[in-house]
């Protein structure tokens, strides 16, 4: 078998969109298709999507890159999936979907956790002394008190939708959801079911279901589905969805994993303490550790990797290239068909943001546009323009978000590193937001750190989750994905910019801190 002329259908599942991508075994993309999917936000927090939207993104996506002609469909031997995470689907014995997708944003179960579950005194954190020992012992996490984690939504609909919960047969991770679609076996990964904060994750070569979680949650256990490493096959592609798309019969299905540990894999950062940061809807920075650690205060611990038997350490930050996709349909062409929704409008913002000077001359944007959940969890902070005048120029308001991005992702590198105990002077960088030279030495800036930038780091996602397939199928090993990673471009810090940085950081700390009360009473 000549490994160099086989290829995975990979699928990257955000939460803008869909994009299908033809990669070889070895992790060359090859070209790929997008599909937009639409966000509905609803009042106090709710955010949604439509599972069906991502069904026929995924359809028309991979039939249009099929349709090229790229490769001999004889080639491609497996299907394999990377999807937006913290996600909830709940579906009947027959895999119907019984509402929309409450995906990551979505808060609305905060008042149950806080209010039902995390009742109990002495308090950290928020979090009742006893559960705090518990689920740290047993998992190394707990839920955040935004009620943006699975298990939040599961509570929302088990109290304010009892019906759906009644009639749920298993609820599903949205990766577990698309595999489910894909072949009609219903299971989770290691993974995926992290974030429900059901399993126990103790011993990384035993990750199962603890009945004390679940007990805590007062969730059926049956209705959680079975649990498969992301290296496992789960089954054959359904004959029906191979007809559609024009494929063989005996394509196999991966388990992949969510965006992050996808992320990980196509970063090339694979090893101990070697770093990436992502910048796409949300953002991250994520190390693999060889130990089990949680730190509380800052929302920072060890969770499954989708290499067996490692751990990785994140820290996510909710709104990044968010930003400037506010800034573009809301602020600068809200009215103009010409760039509404156009990711074109990106290069302009590039291009007027190399006009402005460093710092923007004390212009700082806070990109807190949906609360945050590191370095701080709090759901009632927002974005601001701070130092405003009637001097600011539109290039400077763009720069400064660019900035105000990279300032926030500074306060969380500087938690990880702390969490474990060096620093990272090597950063790869990945997703949409790092395909901009002009981000990536702001990055580089502000940091104070090397960045390299991966080569097409938009498809981060769908090379890893195929680099996962190829593990799984045996072409590969994880061990030798750092030698088969690209780069496109090398950022060193610029001193002076440096300099200028490190003064207008600690006033973005500042905005903050002195803020925090404020806006608490307005948004809470």
């Amino acid at each position: 078998m000549n490994n160099s002329k086989k290829y995975i259908l990979s699928f990257d599942h955000g939460t803008s969109g869909i994009k299908a991508a033809i990669v070889s075994t070895y992790g060359k993309v090859i070209d790929f298709e997008y599909e937009h999917t639409p966000v509905y936000f609803i009042g106090k927090g709710g955010a949604e999507q439509n599972p069906d939207t991502w069904w026929n993104a995924i359809l028309k996506s991979a039939k249009r890159l099929l349709d090229k002609d790229l490769v001999p469909i004889e080639n491609i031997v497996a299907i394999s999936n990377s999807s937006q995470w913290s996600g909830t689907i709940p579906v009947d014995e027959d895999g119907n979907h019984l509402s929309n997708a409450i995906i990551w944003m979505d808060s609305r179960g905060a008042q149950y956790l806080r209010n039902i579950v995390f009742t109990g005194f002495p308090k950290i954190s928020g979090y009742p002394l006893k559960d705090i020992i518990r689920f740290i012992y047993k998992n190394g996490g707990a839920p955040g008190l935004s009620g943006k984690d699975p298990i939040a939504h599961i509570l929302f609909l088990k109290y304010e939708m009892p019906e759906i919960y009644n009639k749920t047969f298993k609820f599903l991770e949205c990766i577990d959801y698309l595999n489910y679609k894909f072949t009609g076996i219903f299971a989770a990964s290691t993974t995926s079911i992290t974030l429900h904060w059901i399993t126990n994750t103790r011993n990384i070569n035993k990750i199962f279901y603890d009945q004390g979680l679940l007990n805590r949650f007062k969730v059926d256990k049956n209705k959680f589905p079975v649990l498969k490493l992301p290296t496992e096959i789960l089954g054959t592609l359904r004959p029906e969805i191979a007809d559609e798309l024009g494929l063989l019969k005996n394509v196999k299905v991966a388990m992949g994993a969510p965006d992050l540990q996808s992320a990980v894999i196509g970063s090339g950062a694979v090893n101990d303490y070697q770093g990436h940061i992502y910048i796409g809807t949300s953002s991250w920075v994520i190390c693999h550790v060889p130990f089990k650690k949680t730190d509380i205060f800052h929302n920072i611990a060890s969770i499954p990797s989708a290499i067996p038997r490692k751990y990785f350490v994140v820290n996510e930050q909710e709104t990044a290239g968010a930003c400037l996709t506010f800034l573009r349909d809301n602020i600068f062409y809200p009215d103009n068909n010409k760039y509404f929704g156009n990711p074109k409008a990106y290069q302009i913002f590039d291009e007027l943001a190399s006009k402005a000077p460093t710092g923007c001359r004390g212009l700082i944007f806070t990109p807190w546009l949906y609360g945050e959940r590191t370095p701080v969890e709090d759901h009632n902070v927002r974005g601001t323009l701070f130092n405003l005048s009637l001097t600011t120029k539109k290039e400077e308001i763009i720069r400064a978000a660019l900035e105000g991005v990279a300032f926030n992702t500074r306060w969380v590198l500087k938690y990880v590193e702390k969490f474990i105990k060096k620093p990272m002077n090597t950063l790869n960088i990945i997703g949409g937001g790092a395909q901009s030279e002009i981000w990536c030495q702001i990055y580089a800036d502000i940091l104070n750190r090397t960045i390299k930038q991966v080569e097409n780091p938009i498809q981060a996602n769908a090379r890893g989750t195929a680099l996962i397939a190829s593990v799984a199928l045996g072409y590969i090993k994880f061990t030798d994905i750092p030698k088969l990673t690209r780069f496109s471009g090398v950022f060193e810090p610029i001193s002076e910019n440096v300099t200028t940085y490190n003064r207008i950081f600690k006033e973005f700390i500042d905005i903050y801190k002195r803020n925090q009360k404020a806006f608490k009473r307005l948004n809470a």
